[in-house]
């Protein structure tokens, strides 16, 4: 008798938002402690975030997996289960293989209704039976030759605690089962990121003896180290035959192919990258690419894929990074009337919209945004047994306005605040993550530059207290039987979580008593209330100077100065 399983997705795609995310993406030799890291902001409106988690198994040969993604119902669709199952935390496996994603959408005619797979199906798949990063690539395309793929295009990050890579993959469209893809291993030395555009151009398609790339007619060899470049067989003859590319296959790009630019795809999405490139590399030899990012193709028309970074980069620094909202460059969101009264980074939807003469304008889309389902910094680590070494850095909302809380890949529990059923996306609950984090941060927007100083010292308190703790666990789990090393590292997990709720939770009551009515109650030096006393903040100077230009001479003092005089 057939047995069947089911794999279901944490988010539904209902709204268009929900397709914008980051990955930023650090290797091994370009991290302080050896580490390979890649991150995710998951954002989009209508959904609350939560902690996905499949355990390991085994599975009988005849059992089959019931596929519920996203698009057109496969009701009665299945695909074939394998032997064993990997243990799933989030987005990373027991073996520490961890597999991200942004949407960049490209070519819609590609969107083919009639496959099975959406992408979050075939990275879950993917995580489910890879015990490396080239596994999981040669998985995904096996998966969707032979099931099909429904989703439009996707950048894909595949890390292990050895490599990185990045794979780009689009449909063919209606009545074409498969698709076309791309996937380069990242240097080691380098780091890389997308953000909702395509970023592979131009790629190797010879051998060398340094280096080998591979089609998928030849994916027995992808574990040979030498190869460094796979793709998909047609991918350049595929583009040939829709009339996407037309010169020799040496100049082939696949983002020219199948994601042509224009200025609101390159600033809405590479100029994230940008800004993440920015922090790491020479600020003058970055802003050379600002014409890029204005639009201005014909000065230049991309950025690098990867960079070589000035310094190398801890865990901290990429969670710093996956907080920006390009603070200190010429798009920074902070620096003009835009933030408002008090200096704040963040901005409603809808991303156009037009003044009372019908001009357009648009706003900028930073890394940090307040409709993040949930965010992550993923580490993985070759000298730690990969139990401890593989840990997620887990919260649900907005990166800029939460504390990441590390969670191990090997944890068979997940921690109450992270479950879905306690993540209810139309109802507010003292014991979500997500809704106690939104809570805090929609209290601190409305007047950011005023609160945020309150909520960066509990950031830094937790975040301070999860990593000098690390010794402690990794000196702990010495010696100790991988079950036991498990079950001490989802009390950990559990602990760890349980802590950042009851921080938020004190966070969030002292806010309300601090700031009530537009006023700053004053504290002692321990930071407790004192009985009497306030002061009144006013507003950021940006915005005081930018009020005469908008009411003329409406609140000036004029009349009283001169009334004073006489």
């Amino acid at each position: 008798m057939k047995r069947i399983f089911f794999i279901t997705l944490i988010i539904v795609l209902c709204f268009e938002p929900i397709l914008a995310c980051t990955n930023l993406i650090v290797g091994k030799k370009a991290s302080a402690d050896g580490s390979v890291m890649c991150t995710y902001n998951c954002d989009g409106f209508g959904f609350s975030g939560s902690l996905f988690y499949s355990p390991a198994g085994r599975h009988d040969k005849d059992e089959l997996i019931a596929i519920h993604g996203w698009g057109p119902s496969h009701e009665g669709q299945f695909v074939k289960q394998v032997e064993y199952t990997y243990n799933v935390v989030g987005l990373m496996n027991e073996k520490q293989v961890t597999i991200v994603e942004t949407t960049f959408d490209g070519r819609l005619e590609l969107v083919n209704d009639e496959g099975l797979l959406d992408y979050f199906s075939l990275m879950r798949l993917a995580l489910q039976r890879s015990s490396t990063a080239r596994e999981a690539i040669h998985c995904m395309a096996e998966l969707v030759d032979e099931y099909g793929y429904n989703s439009s295009g996707e950048t894909i990050t595949i890390c292990d605690p050895n490599e990185a890579w990045i794979m780009e993959i689009i449909g063919k469209g209606k009545g074409r089962k498969g698709a076309v893809w791309v996937a380069l291993r990242i240097p080691d030395d380098c780091i890389c990121a997308h953000a909702n555009l395509s970023r592979i151009r131009q790629f190797p398609q010879e051998q060398k003896k340094s280096y080998m790339s591979i089609s998928s007619k030849n994916l027995q060899n992808i574990n040979r180290p030498e190869v460094e470049c796979v793709y998909a067989y047609d991918v350049i003859s595929f583009a040939r035959e829709l009339g996407f590319f037309s010169g020799n296959d040496a100049n082939f790009s696949f983002r020219d192919a199948y994601c042509p630019i224009d200025f609101e795809n390159v600033r809405y999405a590479d100029a994230r990258v940008w800004s993440f490139f920015r922090h790491h590399y020479s600020k003058d030899e970055m802003d050379k690419y600002l014409p890029y990012i204005n639009g201005d193709f014909d000065k230049c028309d991309h950025l690098p894929l990867w960079i070589k970074p000035d310094a190398p980069l801890s865990l901290r620094d990429l969670q710093n990074d996956m907080r920006d909202h390009f603070e200190g460059t010429p798009l920074d969101m902070t620096a003009d009337m835009t933030a408002g009264p008090w200096g704040m980074p963040i901005r409603p939807l809808p991303m156009h919209f037009k003044d009372k003469d019908s001009i357009a304008y648009f706003r900028e889309r930073p890394i940090a945004t307040q409709q993040s389902g949930f965010t992550m910094t993923c580490q993985m680590r070759s000298w730690l047994p990969d139990d401890v070494g593989g840990v997620t850095w887990f919260n649900c909302d907005d990166a800029n306005m939460v504390a990441y809380v590390p969670l191990y890949c090997c944890i068979t529990q997940v921690p109450d605040a992270f479950r879905q059923e306690n993540n209810p996306r139309n109802e507010f609950s003292f014991e979500s993550a997500f809704w106690m984090n939104n809570w805090v941060a929609n209290m601190v927007y409305p007047r950011y530059s005023m609160m945020v100083g309150d909520l960066r010292s509990a950031q830094k308190e937790l975040e301070d207290y999860y990593f000098a703790d690390q010794d402690s666990v990794l000196l702990a789990v010495k010696g100790m039987q991988p079950v036991d090393r498990q079950s001490y590292l989802n009390r950990k997990s559990i602990d760890y979580t349980a802590r950042m709720m009851q921080r938020w939770d004190k966070l969030a009551k002292y806010l309300i008593v601090k700031y009530n009515d537009q006023i700053i109650r004053r504290t002692d030096e321990n930071g407790n209330f004192l009985r009497w006393g306030y002061d009144t903040p006013g507003y950021d100077q940006q915005f005081i100077d930018a009020i005469g230009t908008s009411t003329g001479d409406r609140y000036k003092l004029k009349k009283v100065i001169e009334r004073r005089e006489r």
